[in-house]
């Protein structure tokens, strides 16, 4: 029997998923498992008998990545599960940005309700919320993963010139990419010749405040600017000064932050991105999936601090290792299963930074003294039979 935690609600489509050889609930004890959506979990103390965790979206903020590595726990996410969704918001963003629609709603519930004569007041006052069409204007897409790809053929489909920037641009985003759409190598390129610019990039170190004074400043005047991937790619202070400068003609950003709530030009939205039954949906069943196939066969599919290491069973026994990617460990590892007079029928191993996997399928049975032997091999994390 397998306990699963979950620590928010999770889509009632992906648990089902769960076989009866699986628990499920918000309050089980030592779980092998634990689903998340965006509780934090920094603070949080791991159970030796918990495996793996699967965030259902894409971010894994809330998640300590590397307590975790250290503690052998794989951490999943679900990329692309919810990419439609924040695409269709985005797409919304583009013309939030451009018309000036959400100022135009305030205002007439605002300053008409008691109108004597809406329709005329209406007309008179409509010239203020005027703004120019998407159509024919340069995107400018920073990062072409699963959401980014599916911003830029949209948004030339609509009749814009997009520009697309990402130095890591996988192969199978590169297929996916509408050959319409200009792969530029140079940021600046995009800072000086778009007219919307939407961001599409993790949150690391390098990206931290990639919108900051420098950047804006090379931008072309009365850019737009979108956020819906984190909202520390953009530094609010510097944002909030070019919009009231006029710089910077609107900012819509889909991550609360009240400092900017009064700023004219900024559109502050709850975080919507996902919010949709049809993504809910999608990155719970993707996440449950991904648990089943390491809890039952050993295999990982989309782990950020651990490879992905994903192969058919050949044998009747199968050992799953997780340990430090270090010089020889893997001639160590395979000398302690000889030793152990255990014959590798298949082995696959991957590494990913400082951490690595091997799966082992063997026709041996495999005894507790056998898996002793291996996890005393220095760099080994922990050790599982399937």
């Amino acid at each position: 029997m397998y306990n699963i935690l979950t620590l928010n609600k999770i889509s009632a489509r992906g648990i089902k998923n769960f076989t009866s050889e699986y628990k499920c609930s918000d309050d089980v004890k030592d779980p092998s498992a634990i689903l998340v959506r965006s509780a934090s979990m920094h603070d949080m103390e791991f159970s030796n008998k918990t495996l793996c965790i699967a965030r259902a979206g894409a971010g894994v903020n809330n998640i300590p990545v590397d307590k975790c590595a250290q503690e052998g726990i794989v951490v999943f996410n679900t990329p692309g599960a919810n990419a439609n969704a924040v695409k269709e918001l985005v797409l919304c963003g583009l013309l939030l940005s451009s018309r000036k629609i959400v100022a135009s709603i305030d205002w007439v519930k605002a300053t008409l309700r008691d109108s004597e004569d809406f329709s005329k007041d209406v007309e008179k006052g409509k010239s203020a919320f005027a703004g120019p069409e998407i159509k024919g204007k340069k995107l400018g897409v920073i990062g072409l993963g699963a959401i980014g790809v599916l911003v830029a053929n949209a948004a030339q489909s609509l009749g814009m010139q997009v520009y697309g920037y990402d130095p890591y641009l996988s192969v199978d985003a590169a297929w996916n990419l509408s050959r319409n759409v200009k792969h530029v190598t140079n940021l600046d390129e995009i800072f000086a010749d778009c007219d919307y610019i939407t961001l599409h990039v993790p949150l690391t170190e390098d990206t931290k405040s990639l919108i900051n004074t420098v950047s804006i400043a090379k931008m072309k005047d009365n850019v737009r600017i979108l956020n819906f991937a984190r909202g520390e790619l953009v530094d609010t202070p510097d944002i909030a000064y070019a919009l009231s400068d006029g710089k910077v003609a609107a900012y819509i950003t889909d991550f609360g932050c009240e400092k900017l709530l009064d700023v004219p030009g900024a559109i502050v939205l709850p975080h919507l991105g996902a919010s949709t039954p049809e993504s809910e949906d999608n990155c719970a069943v993707m996440a449950v999936n991904q648990v089943k196939e390491y809890l039952e066969n050993g295999n990982i599919i989309n782990s950020v601090n651990f490879p992905n290491v994903s192969v058919p069973r050949s044998g009747k026994t199968r050992i799953g290792i997780l340990h430090r990617n270090i010089p020889s460990i893997i001639s160590r590892v395979t000398t302690a299963v000889a030793d152990e007079g255990i014959n590798i029928d298949n082995m696959v191993n991957k590494s990913k930074g400082e951490y690595a996997y091997t799966l082992v399928d063997t026709d041996a049975n495999i005894t507790d003294k056998s898996l002793k032997t291996i996890n005393a091999v220095e760099g080994v994390i922990r050790t599982r039979v399937f």
